[in-house]
C-alpha cells in the first residue's frame, strides 16, 4: 500500500495532467507494489480535488465489462470511475477534439436510477440484476468518449483505475425506455464514423446483461463505503471495442428501436 503523501502527490499530478492535456508516465512502473486499492484511493482524492473546484458528481461509469473491451486493453477485470455533470452532453453535441487526449468512442447503455442502490457491504446481501432493474427509472443509449491523463501504451488495471477509468465525456440520446419494457440483453447498436461502419455489438456482451455491471458497481462501491443514489446516471460498460476518432470526424450510433446518438469532433 502506498502512503498518504504519495497518493496525494499522484492525485495532484493527474489534476495537472487533465489541465495541461499532457499524459503522465505509467504509474505501475513508477510505484512498485501499487495495487488496485491504492488506485481507487488516488481516484477518490483526484475527484475530490475537482469537486473542490466546483464540479458536481452526476454518476458513475463502469469499464472493462465486456470481452470486447478486455481483449482491446489486455485487462480482465472491471473498474469504475466518476462522471461529473459537465461530462454529460446532449445528442448532436460538437466536441473540441483537442480537449481530449487520444479520444476514442464506445457504445453503451446508461441507467438513470430512481432509487438508492446500496451494495453488499452496506446492505448485507449481494446486489442482483433484479435490484438494479427495480431501482432504475429508465435506460438510454449513450456514447462514451474515452480520455487519458496517463500514457496509453502498457497500461495495467492500476493505471486505468487511477485515471478515472479513462472517462472523458458521454453523449446521451436516442429513446429512453423503462427497464422492463425491453429485453436489455438484446439491445444492439451499429457504430459509424464518417458514414462508415466501425463496430457492431449486443448489450449482452456486458456480463451477459448490462444491469449485471451496475450490480457489480453497487457492491464494489460499498466496499469503499460509497453507494449509488437516486438520480445517478450509470454507464454500464461498452459492448463494442473502442473506435479512434480524429479532428473533423462525425460519430453516429444506431440503436434500432431505441433511436440514435451522434456527435462531431472539431
Amino acid at each position: 500500500m502506498l502512503d498518504a503523501k504519495t497518493i496525494e502527490s499522484i492525485a495532484d499530478e493527474l489534476v495537472e495532467a487533465g489541465r495541461s492535456r499532457t499524459p503522465v508516465p505509467l504509474l505501475h512502473s513508477r510505484y512498485e507494489g501499487m495495487d488496485v486499492e491504492d488506485s481507487y484511493a488516488v481516484q477518490k482524492l483526484w475527484a475530490s480535488r475537482l469537486q473542490a473546484q466546483g464540479r458536481r458528481v452526476a454518476g458513475r461509469k463502469i469499464g472493462l465489462t465486456s470481452k470486447a473491451m478486455q481483449a482491446a486493453t489486455g485487462i480482465t477485470e472491471p473498474d469504475y470511475g466518476v462522471i461529473f455533470d459537465d461530462m454529460v452532453l446532449g445528442n448532436g453535441s460538437v466536441l473540441e477534439w483537442k480537449r481530449y487526449t487520444h479520444p476514442r468512442v464506445e457504445v453503451e447503455l446508461a441507467f438513470r436510477l430512481g432509487k438508492d442502490l446500496q451494495g453488499r457491504a452496506l446492505s448485507g446481501r449481494d446486489t442482483s440484476v433484479f435490484d438494479v432493474l427495480d431501482a432504475t427509472d429508465y435506460v438510454v443509449p449513450a456514447l462514451e468518449i474515452l480520455d487519458s491523463r496517463i500514457e496509453m501504451q502498457g497500461r495495467t488495471i492500476v493505471d486505468t483505475i487511477a485515471d478515472n477509468a479513462a472517462m472523458g465525456a458521454m453523449v446521451v440520446g436516442g429513446r429512453p425506455v423503462r427497464p422492463h419494457d425491453v429485453d436489455l440483453r438484446w439491445v444492439s447498436a451499429l457504430l459509424y464514423r464518417n458514414q462508415e461502419i466501425e463496430e457492431t455489438g449486443v448489450a449482452a456482451g456486458v456480463l451477459n446483461h448490462p444491469a449485471t455491471g451496475v450490480a457489480w458497481l453497487a457492491d464494489k462501491l460499498a466496499q469503499h463505503g460509497q453507494s449509488l443514489t437516486a438520480g445517478d446516471l450509470v454507464l454500464a460498460g461498452s459492448f463494442t471495442r473502442p473506435a479512434w476518432v480524429y479532428e473533423g470526424d462525425t460519430v453516429y450510433a444506431d440503436y434500432g428501436p431505441m433511436g440514435t446518438v451522434t456527435c462531431r469532433f472539431v
